[in-house]
């Protein structure tokens, strides 16, 4: 019976915290560093107390109230919100610099070729001089519609051949005709049927259109990338992240291990769990930035963007010599669908008392500067190579964070693994919200993602289709059956009748080009549906 009572007393002494303890520990370090994070010294103890109260660091002798403990956590939270945004802005930064690039860069391509008009169309004499409004207005089209107006280029290039059709017949009308305005717009229509440009109208706004629906395209997707970031950034951590950043980042602190740093695979299981729904944003983020360099390589295929822009007066010229040389047949048909026009003298119109021109036109050979294609190669070359540096930006995103807070490669045997200085032994869990159901360091619910993010996700999707769609020539927002930009032009409408309608914008463009409205709600309503079935699927199975 004696030696079961030895024993107790034995374990009892050992018990007994003898002088120099660990609760006699200074708590002068946490002071100094409490007050250096801005916080003041009121009820900060001197010394190490019991650590019962605590509720997010592990409990033991610290140097940390409920208080201080609260004030750390919050603390925690705003720090590594700053670090997010801080990221994000660097990443916005380097899309508005692609995005200054790119348009200065086209808009000085496009300033070009309005500046060479008076250069290659002064031969036209008169039809150039008395209406350079014409020529600038196809120009100022074709500038609002890049910056996003909501013009019609189908309509614009229609408009554009038919008044110059106007101008040229009556520029080369008989000297003593009078065209009166109904008149002249009857020969306006022939430009549809009698094709009396040739193929140049259809192969123009085929090539011009392209080049400018996948500009336009493209600086929106800059754009949308730029707001998606910026907003993503901006989404405020739950309060279990909150818990989880106070034991990884200042608990160390409570229980006097400052210098040590957190495990890096701790570190990233804490990291993964708080931005898991900003990972669920990869799979469309890759998709559109694979888009966006090959929209980016497109630019440099035949024809190139610089020398579709900067052959459009070459184009012009060369549409009206063709009229001119075939003036009077074109004349002729004119005249037996919109009859013979109204005479000031007597007597049948006759050919030789038409208009002469001083001097006769020749057929313009447009050459490309051969710098622009150096420079053009330049272009696409800078912005595929930082758009693939985006690539992984937010599975990456945790790497980044741990690489400023973890302990490094030769330290995982004496880093912070949430309770001591120790290896840390879970297993480091997979990227987005459905793969932190067992994360043993941030607590979700899967089931409840995050709507602001799954937002950034459709405007992401939808940016991708507008991209797709360009690719194809097909400009989404105006997409119209009856005049599809790579085929109508003029000649190409049958017995003269063309649809003039406008299409509308859509609220969100649907992921297939084709438009209708139902057909747009109907694809939103799919896309929301496909994004939540995973989530489904892993509620069943539970």
């Amino acid at each position: 019976m004696r030696l079961p009572v030895l024993l107790c007393a034995a374990v009892c002494l050992c018990a007994v915290p003898g002088p120099g303890s660990g609760a006699e520990r200074s708590c002068a370090d946490l002071r100094q560093f409490y007050t250096g994070k801005g916080f003041t010294l009121t009820g900060v103890p001197q010394t190490e107390i019991s650590g019962e109260h605590l509720r997010m660091c592990p409990q033991g002798p610290t140097c940390c109230t409920s208080t201080m403990e609260e004030n750390l956590a919050g603390l925690s939270t705003q720090e590594t919100e700053g670090l997010i945004r801080e990221a994000g802005r660097s990443l916005q930064a380097v899309f508005n610099a692609l995005h200054r690039s790119f348009d200065t860069y086209f808009t000085e391509l496009h300033s070009h070729s309005e500046r060479s008009l008076q250069e290659v169309l002064s031969p036209l004499g008169p039809l150039y001089s008395q209406n350079t409004r014409l020529f600038g207005d196809l120009y100022t089209d074709l500038r609002q519609y890049y910056r996003g107006s909501a013009l019609n280029l189908g309509e614009s290039f229609s408009d554009f051949w038919s008044r110059l059709l106007e101008r040229t017949f009556k520029a080369s009308a008989l000297t003593d005709v009078n065209l009166s305005e109904d008149y002249l717009e009857c020969v306006a229509k022939q430009q549809e049927t009698l094709r009396p440009f040739g193929d140049i109208p259809r192969d123009m706004k085929g090539k011009v259109s392209r080049s400018f629906v996948t500009a336009r395209s493209f600086v929106q997707g800059l754009l949308v990338s730029t707001d998606v970031v910026r907003k993503v950034s901006q989404v405020s951590l739950g309060q279990e992240c909150m818990r989880a950043l106070m034991k990884l980042v200042y608990c160390p602190h409570c229980h006097g291990l400052a210098s040590v740093k957190p495990c890096s695979n701790y570190c990233s299981n804490v990291m993964k769990g708080c931005l898991a729904n900003q990972a669920d944003l990869d799979p469309v983020w890759q998709e559109l930035i694979d888009t966006m360099i090959t929209v980016a390589s497109s630019f440099s295929a035949e024809p190139s963007l610089d020398v579709v822009l900067s052959s459009i007066p070459a184009r012009i010229y060369e549409a009206v010599h063709y009229l001119q040389e075939n003036m009077d047949t074109f004349t002729a048909k004119v005249y037996q669908t919109c009859g013979t026009p109204g005479e000031t003298g007597t007597g049948s119109p006759a050919p030789h008392e038409r208009k002469r021109k001083s001097g006769s036109l020749t057929a313009l050979e447009y050459k490309p500067s051969p710098t622009a294609g150096v420079r053009l190669e330049m272009q696409v070359s800078d912005l595929s190579s930082k758009l693939r540096e985006m690539r992984q930006y937010w599975v990456q995103l945790p790497v980044a964070l741990c690489s400023k807070l973890a302990a490094g490669g030769n330290s995982q045997d004496k880093c912070w693994n949430g309770m001591s200085k120790a290896r840390y032994l879970p297993e480091v869990m997979g990227d987005g919200l459905a793969n932190q159901i067992n994360n043993p360091e941030v607590e979700l619910d899967i089931t409840k993602p995050d709507m602001t993010i799954r937002q950034q996700i459709m405007q992401l999707k939808i940016m991708s289709n507008k991209l797709k769609n360009a690719l194809d020539g097909n400009d989404v927002d105006f997409q119209d059956a009856s005049d599809d930009i790579s085929g109508s032009g003029s000649g190409m409408c049958v017995g003269g009748q063309c649809p003039r309608g406008r299409p509308g914008l859509y609220a969100y463009t649907p992921d297939i080009s084709p438009a209708g409205g139902a057909t747009s709600s109907q694809s939103s309503v799919c896309n929301l549906l496909l994004l939540l079935l995973p989530l489904t699927i892993l509620l069943l199975q539970r």
